[in-house]
């Protein structure tokens, strides 16, 4: 009796994400729109039963847990970048920053490139600086003015940058979730990314060919203006600082300076609306920032009650094969991110676990530790309330759900993992380092 009753206790402490979803498919089906239902509220209405749920412990403790992952020192790190990228990308479009470098860049890529060529830029940038985010800040605001000229989707357009954030996410050598992934494997970079590469390229080329087919039809070809080279500098100093592996939020730093100086210089504004610019941007991130302080704030209750643990266990029970095996890591990972909504978290939370079960059943730690950086890069590049997605919805001006339907490269990047997991790809020989 007492297993029964601590193992619904673990399967209760699940329910706060389930209530979330519940009433975001409810109401999104009541509406007869799934764009049109705000998240802000769910999280609230979630946040509160979590809260309410926690047994044994005083409100204000509850209340404490509750604020302690609302406000972790990652979760914050977040919350200012949000900050520095919203006051950004409204004092480039201010300035004239955005249309100089839309202007730019349909000058140098024919229309029906333009779809393919945000995406190869972003698996690009995204491979040198290891961060999905500062991909997705760079190159998401260009991508919005692109789409915008060409009649070519927005939800479409901002995803193919977001796609590719994802596939340098997963590959980089520099990227968090590459080198814990590798460390609680105990595999080295090199042979990781040999084995992931093989796993995920299948996805990017059809992907690639995707893109190059829908951008050949419904594409306008617009006029291109004077072109303003001053203009786009601010985002090609926020590139190269990015590529050269500055932190993202001292690229943003230098970024919104750049566009105060330069649009101050050339009589873009005065002081005084750029100060307005800066606090419009950072008040259209306000909701975002709302959403992930709830979103952590909720998953530390549910991580406190033994959600995440509870997983872990479950799975460690259907183990069966060296397949199974394999299922279980990308399973145990999934399911963690979707609670975590940080997939180097994720990782983090659930590497030393899936170690074992690797050892235990013969899966390759080069295996193992591709199949912990996919899964958790494919559920963070879909989740609408992870941190890349609110990042591009509030660049693009989009409800990040918008954008889901419509990411075809970590849908893809599952594909082929779950092929890789079924057919037992790549072939290679036993990992003995």
């Amino acid at each position: 009796m007492k297993n029964n009753k601590r193992g619904m206790g673990s399967l209760l402490s699940l329910s706060p994400l389930v209530v979330f979803l519940g009433l975001f498919f409810g109401l999104s089906v009541a509406v007869g729109d799934f764009y049109r239902v705000p998240l802000a509220p769910l999280f609230i209405a979630a946040s509160v039963y979590a809260v309410a749920i926690m047994r044994g412990v005083p409100v204000g403790e509850r209340i404490a847990t509750f604020s302690r992952g609302a406000g972790s020192e990652g979760l914050m790190l977040m919350i200012w970048i949000f900050v520095m990228a919203g006051s950004f990308a409204a004092t480039a479009k201010a300035m004239g920053s955005v249309d100089a470098t839309v202007e730019l860049t349909m000058a140098v890529l024919p229309p029906r490139l333009l779809l393919p060529g945000f995406f190869v830029a972003a698996c690009f940038i995204s491979i040198a600086v290891g961060t999905s985010v500062g991909t997705i800040v760079a190159l998401v605001p260009i991508a919005a003015g692109t789409a915008e000229a060409t009649g070519i989707a927005l939800p479409l357009m901002t995803a193919s940058v977001v796609g590719g954030a994802f596939f340098g996410d997963n590959l980089s050598f520099i990227s968090d979730t590459t080198v814990v992934s590798t460390r609680t494997q105990g595999c080295r970079l090199s042979d990781k990314f040999r084995v992931n590469i093989r796993i995920v390229l299948p996805a990017a080329v059809a992907t690639l060919i995707l893109y190059i087919v829908l951008g050949h039809s419904g594409t306008v070809a617009p006029e291109v203006g004077e072109l303003r080279p001053l203009l786009v500098l601010p985002y090609v100093a926020v590139l190269a600082l990015a590529v050269a592996g500055v932190d993202v939020l001292l690229v943003l730093v230098v970024g919104n300076i750049l566009t105060g100086a330069i649009g101050l210089l050339c009589g873009s504004y005065n002081i005084d609306q750029w100060l307005h610019s800066a606090s419009d941007g950072i008040a259209g991130m306000a909701e975002l920032m709302l959403i992930s302080m709830l979103a952590g704030g909720m998953l530390e209750v549910i991580r406190k009650m033994g959600g995440i643990d509870y997983l872990i266990n479950r799975l460690m029970r259907i183990v069966r094969g060296r397949r199974g095996a394999e299922a279980a890591i990308a399973l145990l990972v999934s399911l963690t991110n979707v609670f975590t909504a940080n997939n180097t978290v994720a990782i983090l939370s659930v590497g030393e676990m899936a170690r074992a079960i690797a050892e235990k059943f013969g899966v390759d730690a080069r295996k193992s530790a591709s199949l912990l950086d996919t899964f958790s890069c494919l559920v963070q590049g879909v989740l609408p309330y992870g941190a890349q997605l609110l990042m591009a919805g509030g660049l693009s001006g989009l409800n990040p759900v918008e954008i889901v339907p419509y990411l075809y490269y970590p849908l893809l990047m599952g594909l082929c993992a779950i092929a890789a997991i079924w057919l037992r790809l790549p072939k290679m020989t036993r990992n003995t380092a």
